[in-house]
């Protein structure tokens, strides 16, 4: 079983067209969205939710005003400034500050502090046209995005055993951040996904020093390359340089887009296109088939 994740240095790079355009040519394969702040990749998957589970981001704080003395010293102690004082005069827990160390509870003399689970997130095991899909939502500015992609990713392996899948593609997060860490772990290889912008080239340089500090093969496409050819040529120097085999250089074309319109990636709406071919042989390297 080969794990293969999809990556990028920011947003908006084509990442997540990319992952799923490849769906509609692997075969005998299972999918993960490790994307799980903003996952998207539904969107185009339209999953079948088979399995549903509840994930703890962690703890919050609750001040019971009835027992409250309001002696203050919660709010003294937070070094999260997440107490503050209510317009009636008591005390309250702001959830969005509040990061569930659980302090307050352990210092209020008169017991008025309790925390709960924070179960604001979910994940899934979807089927889908293109075979299972374990994906995630999160809660706005909920935490331990990273523990969620690890579960994630957890499952979607015990999924590709128990189905003798030859391979797991995941759709990883954009940045540098826990979850994308959290995607690079014990992966076999990286497709960056880069855009020609200056500020594609610089966070794509970012990613790349994280995943050398994990020891693993990267390769990587250049998507809209025509949108600025300079930068493009600036891409490519860069990748020979550090070593990085660049699988293919993607045109613009207005047809990608009309095929997200229709629900369908680019392979399913003009299977004979120069982009669906490019990303076959894109494919077949990631796949083992052609290693040239």
């Amino acid at each position: 079983m080969r794990e293969i994740t999809v990556l990028s240095g920011k947003g908006g790079t084509g990442k997540t067209t990319i992952t799923a355009a490849l769906a509609s040519i692997a075969q005998n394969t299972v999918y993960c969205d490790n994307d799980v702040d903003a996952a998207d990749l539904h969107l185009i998957f339209h999953p079948k939710i088979l399995e549903e589970y509840k994930f703890s981001s962690g703890y919050k704080a609750i001040i019971d005003s009835n027992i409250c003395t309001n002696c203050g010293v919660c709010q003294q102690l937070c070094r999260f400034d997440a107490i503050h004082l209510s317009d009636i005069g008591n005390y309250e827990v702001n959830s969005f500050q509040c990061e569930g160390c659980r302090l307050c509870e352990r210092i209020c003399e008169a017991g008025a502090i309790h925390s709960e689970l924070n179960l604001n997130n979910y994940w899934y095991v979807s089927s889908t046209r293109f075979g299972q899909l374990v994906h995630a939502k999160m809660g706005p500015g909920e935490e331990n995005s990273g523990r969620l992609v690890s579960q994630v990713r957890k499952r979607a392996k015990e999924i590709a055993i128990e189905t003798k899948a030859q391979f797991i593609i995941n759709d990883g997060p954009p940045g540098i951040g826990c979850a994308a860490i959290s995607s690079l772990s014990g992966t076999d290889l990286v497709l960056l996904v880069i855009e020609p912008t200056k500020s594609g080239l610089h966070d794509a340089k970012r990613l790349i020093e994280l995943i050398n500090s994990f020891d693993i093969d990267a390769c990587a496409i250049i998507n809209k390359y025509d949108i600025n050819n300079q930068v493009s040529v600036n891409i490519e120097e860069f990748l020979e340089k550090n070593r990085i085999k660049l699988l293919a250089k993607i045109p613009f074309n207005k047809s990608v887009v009309q095929a997200m319109v229709q629900d369908k990636t680019i392979v399913e709406y003009d299977v004979n296109s120069y982009i669906s071919k490019q990303l076959k042989e894109v494919w077949n390297y990631l796949s083992g088939t052609n290693k040239s």
